[in-house]
This record gives structure tokens, sequence and C-alpha cells, in this order.
């Protein structure tokens, strides 16, 4: 009986150290691949940031501006002056639709006392 305990508990401490050891490398593995996936996330900010620098030196409005002097004759614009803008006053709002009361409904106050 004495050698089936230690028989099992042998097996028990060489069955553990294999799950230890399984779950150690299957740790790694995921710590790995999240500091992969850190690198990725900041390589993609990097390349945010660069669009976004590239962005706004292409929007420039004195590069806009020329470039919509060269094309004048192919796309017909007209140059931007203050009054072809208004005033939000001026917006017309769609008014909201009416509600017919085709019903009507009488409302009394029964069993109700005046203090």
């Amino acid at each position: 009986m004495r050698t089936l305990l230690f028989l099992l508990s042998a097996l028990a401490v060489i069955g553990s150290g294999y799950w230890a050891y399984r779950e150690n490398y299957r740790t790694q593995d995921e710590l790995d691949r999240a500091d992969g996936l850190r690198a990725e996330i900041s390589g993609a900010r990097e390349r945010l940031a660069i669009l976004r620098a590239e962005w706004a030196y292409l929007n420039r409005p004195d590069r806009l501006r020329d470039l919509a002097q060269m094309n004048f004759d192919k796309l017909g614009l007209i140059p931007l002056r203050p009054d072809q803008f208004g005033s939000i006053d001026q917006v017309a709002y769609p008014l909201p639709p009416e509600l017919e009361i085709s019903d009507s409904v009488e409302v009394t106050s029964r069993g109700a006392t005046n203090p």
C-alpha cells in the first residue's frame, strides 16, 4: 500500500511539473504575442502620424489656391469671396409637421376636491 502511495505521489509530482512546464511556455508565447501586438500598434501610430503630417502639408491653403489657379480652365472654379457665405439665420429649416386633431378628448375632474 505504501508503494502505491509513493508511486501515486511521484506521478502527481511529475504531472504537476509537466503542467507547470506547459503553462510556462504557453504564458511566454502569449507574452511574446502581446509584445508583437504592441510593436504593431506603435508602428501603426507612427504611420498615422506621418499620414496626418502629409495630409496637413498637402492641404495648405496656399498650395490649394495655386492648384485651383493652375486648373481653373479644367475645373471651372471661381475664387471664394466673403459675400458668398451666408449667416445661420438665412438657413431655411423645415417646419415640423402640423398634427391634425380629429377626435377631441374631454377632460373633467370628477371626484377631485378643492382644498
